[in-house]
């Protein structure tokens, strides 16, 4: 069995994409592949001997040898890149910094829409299908008010509680992120494809599961992890004692995440898992500011703030990454930039606006932050 140096892995996306399609490899078998073939692509066109020598049990390395006939990783690849649909490995830079941490990360995620820098400060907002009024009108002001207040509201894009959560961040004009149990291009339950589109662009739909994956009750309850993963905190805002939301709070606690939980009628069905969960110690909820304290987002919010008014093109960037605490004069600034004075002077403009360069005596500009 060949081997690469000893700490030396390569992350091949074509070959995760190839064992994305293997039943029986997670991301666990993944990362044990990796580490020990030192790459993917080894591991792909190893033989039935040198896997189960790598830790494969004889059924995972039957259903890759299976896979090896009816799977081309270069097919797999040119068919991601006509869907329209981008995938992160796990070792990409872009890969969200807080799901990386967690046991279990997935080894690749499919993403329609984007993941930015500004989902790093994201809260979950989970609950039951069978949400009543008072449960839709408390998902709907949490997530409304903690996206007024720069937070990326994350969620299963399930009826009910999760829906709810989705469609006032949306209106509130903020990010949300989807998390499915199945392909990005599958959506469930059908009645959300519309607004899986607009949380697309305006956010992210994202999934482990490759394309064309049907929505298989087995798949949901690992889906959970995702949205606790990419989560500082997960609220619940009804759950029966048997609920899926409460899955995820206890991806949650095991993560470290805070758990929040939003009270409800004693003699309500829908409020038995919450309740519970506040007496057994969650953080009781009844408005976006106690979760803003309890995790000290007021500060982060006004910091997730800054960093949407970010340089949006290449001009911007490079002008204030030449730009220092000095003053410098415009045409300092044209000439280390190598830019037109036209596009300077606009670029200039444009970052004064957003609180990132100022203007001082002579015409000479410094950087704000």
């Amino acid at each position: 069995m060949r081997r690469r140096p000893r700490g030396v892995v390569s992350v091949s996306l074509k070959h995760l994409l190839a064992f994305a399609k293997v039943k029986g490899i997670g991301p666990a078998r993944l990362r044990l592949l990796a580490a020990r073939f030192g790459d993917l692509g080894l591991a792909w066109n190893a033989g039935e001997y040198d896997l189960m020598a790598a830790g494969l049990d004889s059924r995972t390395t039957a259903a890759v040898s299976a896979a090896h006939r009816e799977v081309d990783p270069d097919a797999e690849l040119d068919k991601l890149g006509k869907s329209g649909v981008t995938a992160l490995a796990w070792d990409d830079p872009a890969y969200p910094a807080l799901l990386r941490e967690i046991p279990e990360a997935p080894a690749v995620l499919f993403i329609r829409g984007a993941l930015t820098e500004a989902d790093r400060w994201g809260i979950g907002i989970v609950g039951t299908r069978n949400v009543s009024a008072y449960g839709r009108e408390a998902a709907e002001t949490l997530a409304r008010d903690l996206a007024a207040n720069r937070l990326t509201i994350v969620s299963g894009l399930a009826r009910g509680v999760d829906g709810a959560a989705h469609q006032a961040a949306l209106k509130a004009g903020g990010r949300t992120v989807a998390v499915l149990g199945s392909g990005v291009d599958v959506i469930y339950p059908p009645e959300h494809r519309r607004l899986a589109q607009q949380i697309a662009e305006n956010g992210a739909v994202i999934s482990e599961y490759p394309l064309g994956t049907q929505p298989d009750a087995m798949n949901f309850p690992p889906r959970n992890r995702i949205i606790s993963g990419l989560s500082l905190g997960v609220v619940v805002v009804e759950a029966d004692e048997k609920s899926g939301a409460l899955i995820t709070t206890s991806y949650a606690a095991e993560q470290g995440r805070d758990v929040f939980a939003v009270p409800g009628g004693i003699f309500s069905r829908t409020s038995r898992g919450t309740n519970k969960l506040i007496q057994d110690g969650a953080k009781l909820v009844t408005c976006a500011a106690d979760i803003l304290e309890e995790l000290n987002l007021e500060r982060v919010a006004k910091r997730a703030e800054a960093q949407l008014a970010l340089p949006d093109d290449d001009a911007e960037r490079s002008v204030l990454q030449t730009l220092n605490r000095d003053p410098m004069p415009i045409d300092d600034v044209i000439r280390r930039t190598n830019l037109p004075a036209s596009v300077v002077a606009g670029a200039l403009a444009m970052l004064e606006l957003k609180g990132l360069a100022r203007l001082s005596d002579g015409a000479q500009y410094t950087r704000a932050s």
